[in-house]
């Protein structure tokens, strides 16, 4: 099951720069003009998870595995995107593939890179390309609506289930709001139809602040407006200095938490970028642990235990039988599968058990 977040942003915020250091490689190239990203490029990387190393050393592992979220750095969009402009049809084509969006928002002023409006504002940034995102949505939705509707006037089943959705899509976006907002109101079956319209706007969307070294620490005044709008918005934001980080990526782990503690910061940024983006798409982790390795597999909350399952085999959601399982907790603090088992904390669960993050999870099905 794969994850995609995209790395959004006007030009020269930082986008390939954080994606470099992301993935810990020069795949992106990093340049101080618009477009440098033509391509978008694709990285995974390992959701940071202290609990993994705890397992496995109970487990005795010989291998650890983490779970992974692929991060693609997008092409800049600037201002008329929705109409073709820059390399506005192919980031609008990209964006469209991604599950999330991670808003790169330069937080950080230096006269050696130029932007693109000629001026910091990244509340303005943000809104020039959430503009342009509900201008793509609006021009998609009003030309399929008339179809629609003509169909569900026709008694069309289909059409009469997407109607009301595409209308509430509409409000919004001639309202000047995205449509991610819907997200909140729609009932489980009416969300499947707004991921059906394929929109642009109903990505969730982290905003993450680039800052100067000086600012990694305690943010600055853009950061705190950035704060204030993703507040309005019930999105989340993290600061970050992609410049830091590039350096940070070519360090080993010694130096590198000898540098970031000089820089005042406890953890890479990194760090706290992929763990919000793995928390904006509402996924958790469970594991499987043994002699062989201990093993962090991604699921969305709410899965239960045979779709679970299924991450790992398509033949263990079909053959499901059971899983035992062990809270994390109880594994770590009774020291492994056989104690839990003694101790009553390794349970046996059916069809509909909702897998919890953190589950030590064995399956139990037919081949």
């Amino acid at each position: 099951m794969g994850f995609k977040c995209g790395i959004v942003g006007l030009p020269n915020v930082g986008k390939s720069t954080l994606f470099n250091a992301l993935t810990r490689t020069a795949a992106a190239q990093a340049a101080n003009y618009p477009f440098c990203t033509i391509e978008p490029n694709t990285g995974e990387v390992a959701v940071p998870d202290p609990r993994l190393d705890r397992i496995a050393a109970v487990a005795k592992s010989k291998e650890i595995i983490p779970t992974r979220i692929a991060f693609v750095d997008i092409a800049g969009l600037v201002r008329g995107a929705s109409k073709g402009e820059g390399l506005g049809n192919q980031f609008l084509a990209n964006i469209r593939e991604v599950d999330a969006i991670v808003h790169v928002l330069r937080c950080f002023e230096d006269d050696d890179i130029t932007h693109v409006e000629g001026r910091i504002d990244p509340v303005a940034d943000a809104e020039t390309v959430e503009t342009e995102l509900m201008l793509a949505d609006l021009d998609s939705l009003e030309r399929r609506v008339t179809q629609i509707r003509k169909r569900a006037q026709g008694k069309d089943k289909e059409a009469m289930a997407v109607l009301p959705v595409m209308d509430q899509a509409l409000a919004l976006l001639q309202n000047g709001k995205p449509t991610r907002l819907l997200r909140k109101e729609l009932a489980p079956e009416d969300l499947t139809v707004l991921d059906g319209l394929n929109l642009l706007t109903s990505h969730p969307v982290l905003y993450v602040c680039n800052v100067a070294e000086a600012d990694a620490a305690t943010g600055n005044e853009h950061t705190q407006a950035v704060e204030k709008m993703a507040a309005a918005q019930g999105a989340g934001t993290v600061v970050i200095s992609a410049a830091i980080e590039a350096e940070v990526a070519q360090l080993p782990d010694e130096e590198e938490r000898e540098f970031l503690a000089s820089m005042g910061l406890e953890e890479p940024g990194l760090d706290k970028l992929i763990r919000a983006g793995y928390d904006l798409l509402h996924l958790i982790t469970y594991f499987t642990a043994g002699p062989k390795e201990t093993r962090a597999w991604t699921i969305e909350k709410g899965t239960k235990a045979p779709q679970a399952a299924g991450v790992i085999h398509s033949d263990f959601e079909r053959g499901f039988i059971r899983a035992q399982t062990i809270a994390y907790d109880d594994y770590v603090a009774l020291g492994g599968e056989v104690a839990a088992k003694e101790a009553g904390k390794a349970r046996d669960e059916g069809k509909d058990y909702v897998v919890q993050d953190g589950d030590v999870m064995l399956f139990r099905f037919n081949t």
